[in-house]
């Protein structure tokens, strides 16, 4: 689940994206900003197609190892436990999966040696042996070695990731959200479980997060001219070129959330956007931002600027 400081990155970067185009045509620019949120669900079925494709290989090696010149007695009469799995039968048979794949287009068709090679280091696991030979064959034992090998094999597996990377730029950050989504998928399965049953879903409140990051969004390309000129004023003293442009950016975001947005307390607004200071600029910004919203803050308190109602009141 995309929680609001996520929502409030991926605004961040449409955001970046509309002030760097040679165009400014704000439809085009809130069509952007949703296909980049659709693009993250792509990776949240890749990673989930990638758990099928491990049973596929897995079938594919074991076929093969039977036509070996001098085959073994365990060439000849496999362990299929793990290809048998009774939590990825489950879920390849989900009709929202199987309907997600074919719309989205996703496979691992070109990448058999990357999921060869992962296959392999699954199999050196200690998880992957003790479940092959325990004699415990109910669910969740099928269900927690999945768990096992997301976590331990696929999960921070560079070449993955370098992959995904290669495909969207944003991956890199995104799969760090979507990670914990396909841990929560995994466990939310159980064995009577049917086909029918839900993925997860990216939003808390569809309607009211999808208004959140478009009103972020238009609020702060509309009130760019007079954000700017709050922000100028109390940035007199500093050269233009010395304030980084995701600063900036921020500052703009941070300013914008706290005048348009009457519901969220300007201390959450203040603390959301130095958070993300922290990971998307300098060392410094943090500081350095908190000192120019913590002064803005006073004058549209001063000017009479702030009309928060609700839990937006709250100190």
């Amino acid at each position: 689940m995309l929680n609001r400081r996520y929502l409030r990155i991926i605004v961040m970067r449409g955001l970046y994206g509309f002030f760097q185009s040679d165009t400014k045509d704000l439809a085009k620019g809130d069509r952007d900003l949703f296909n980049g949120i659709d693009k993250i669900y792509d990776l949240y079925i890749y990673q989930l197609a990638l758990i099928l494709e491990l049973k596929h290989v897995a079938s594919i090696l074991t076929e093969d190892a039977k036509t070996k010149h001098l085959p073994t007695k365990e060439n000849l009469d496999p362990n299929l436990k793990f290809i048998e799995n009774k939590f990825i039968q489950q879920l390849s048979e989900n009709i929202h999966l199987k309907r997600e794949i074919n719309n989205r287009k996703i496979n691992w068709n070109n990448d058999f040696e990357l999921v060869k090679k992962i296959f392999k280091n699954v199999k050196a696991s200690d998880h992957y042996w003790k479940y092959m030979f325990v004699a415990d064959d109910s669910y969740k034992t099928h269900q927690k070695l999945i768990l096992d090998i997301f976590t331990e094999n696929i999960a921070d597996f560079e070449l993955i990731n370098h992959i995904y990377e290669e495909k969207n730029l944003h991956w890199g950050d995104d799969i760090y959200t979507v990670n914990p989504m396909i841990v929560k998928t995994i466990e939310s399965f159980k064995e009577d479980t049917t086909p029918e049953f839900p993925l997860m879903s990216f939003y808390k409140d569809r309607e009211e997060d999808e208004m959140f990051v478009r009103d972020l969004f238009r609020q702060t390309i509309l009130r760019n001219e007079e954000i700017e000129k709050l922000i100028g004023d109390k940035t007199k003293n500093w050269e233009v070129e010395r304030i980084a442009m995701m600063d900036v950016l921020l500052m703009k975001m941070a300013v914008a959330e706290i005048i348009h947005f009457p519901s969220i307390p300007v201390k959450v607004t203040l603390n959301e956007y130095i958070e993300i200071s922290k990971i998307y600029s300098t060392p410094k910004s943090k500081l350095f931002i908190n000192g120019i919203l913590d002064k803005l803050v006073i004058d549209l308190k001063s000017e009479n600027k702030l009309n928060k109602i609700g839990r937006g009141l709250m100190e």
